[in-house]
């Protein structure tokens, strides 16, 4: 933001500076070259300030992209890890649940079948 007062400042002091000269401009035979001069200048501080104010615009764009696109990877994240915790803890516990009940019929081995 300072370098914005800074620019506007020394367009301050630019106009000022051509306002005085300007009474002067009827005796000096060169006045049209200073004229063409000092217009040039405007033109280039005028289009040095769009560029400032474009660079600015795009950083902030780039910045509110940048921070969705880290809100939906994070969360992303979270969500997949609490999925991944909640499957884990219910194959826990039905293996606990198979283990509390004393069935013989249901084993972990493979066991083949006769017919």
């Amino acid at each position: 933001m300072s370098l914005f007062f800074s620019f506007l400042s020394d367009l301050i002091i630019l106009f000022l500076l051509y306002y005085k000269r300007l009474f002067k401009m009827l005796l000096n035979p060169l006045s049209p070259l200073f004229f063409l001069k000092i217009s040039s200048l405007k033109a280039t501080i005028l289009f040095l300030l769009i560029l400032l104010v474009k660079t600015n615009l795009l950083r902030l764009k780039g910045g509110l992209i940048g921070g969705l696109v880290a809100l939906i990877l994070i969360s992303g994240i979270i969500l997949s890890s609490s999925v991944a915790l909640g499957s884990i803890a219910y194959a826990i516990s039905l293996k606990r649940k198979q283990s509390n009940d004393n069935n013989p019929e249901v084993t972990d081995e493979l066991e083949p079948i006769n017919i």
